[in-house]
């Protein structure tokens, strides 16, 4: 496996595959690697020859009062853990690779950023976007794999390489869960052992949800306040709980056509976020 630092190599790598007749997968990650992001790699396998991860934490989708530098990083253990699950080439570069001091060139989706976590969080899809369309130029794949639990990010990116005409195969795998139910993420080692206890009144008011859903009920406002309650109740502090069109984003009052509840909650300090698809 080899670990790649500059934009030139990067491309240079993937160039040869191709002239070679290889196909390239890519997977983007921040780091600090768990079994969420060795299932896309997985996924991203029976889809190419090759599989491409990168690793950058990326400054411009971080708001000015989030967990930039906290950010949990540990690249000598995701080095190993790609390594064993067969990936092919690390791309790893330093911040002054992807920004150089005066960049000022941006990519921004306008349709689908303005509710959820593109309200709570004023230009981080801007931030997605524009390291996301870097980070393609750089790896230059034939296949990008997401994952489910970011459901509007990976909405945003599809209508991305849509709008862009990005030669560019886009799969959105499953969210991978915690044998607890708690939704595989990096920031997850931020809780505590009581509020990570507490922070399973996520998935079970989703699941809850669920089952009203497949038992009549179609309002969004009943399902959405059983899902509020159940967070509060267990302490957990609300962003935003909202029930949207799997096609627009946009605000249903009735779960009738395809739907998903997006949930976003602070447990402490830590910032978590689920979903489940209805319909």
């Amino acid at each position: 496996m080899q670990v790649i630092k500059t934009i030139a190599e990067m491309q240079q790598f993937s160039l040869n595959c191709r002239r070679n007749g290889q196909t390239v997968g890519f997977v983007p990650t921040m780091g600090f690697l768990h079994e969420g992001h060795l299932s896309l790699v997985d996924q991203a396998k029976n889809e190419s020859d090759i599989v491409v991860v990168s690793i950058f934490v990326n400054p411009t989708q971080f708001g000015p009062n989030e967990d930039l530098d906290a950010y949990p990083r540990d690249f000598e253990r995701d080095e190993s853990l790609c390594e064993n699950r067969g990936v092919a080439a690390v791309f790893y570069p330093p911040v002054d690779q992807m920004y150089d001091d005066n960049f000022s060139t941006w990519v921004e989706e306008t349709a689908l950023t303005n509710t959820l976590c593109g309200e709570s969080r004023p230009g981080h899809f801007r931030g997605v976007t524009t390291v996301v369309t870097k980070l393609f130029n750089a790896v230059l794949p034939d296949v990008a794999v997401f994952g489910q639990k970011d459901a509007q990010q990976a909405m945003v990116l599809r209508r991305m390489v849509r709008d862009l005409n990005f030669p560019i195969k886009m799969i959105v795998a499953p969210i991978v869960r915690e044998s607890d139910g708690l939704a595989m993420s990096s920031r997850n080692k931020y809780l505590s052992n009581d509020e990570r206890q507490r922070a399973l009144s996520i998935n079970r008011s989703l699941i809850s949800a669920g089952e009203l859903f497949k038992n009549g009920e179609t309002s969004a406002s009943v399902l959405i306040d059983s899902i509020g309650s159940e967070i509060a109740k267990n302490g957990g502090k609300v962003d935003y709980v909202k029930a949207v069109s799997q096609d627009t984003l946009q605000e249903v009052e009735s779960l009738e056509k395809p739907s998903f509840i997006a949930v976003a909650a602070f447990f402490g300090k830590t910032r978590l976020i689920d979903n489940i698809f209805l319909g």
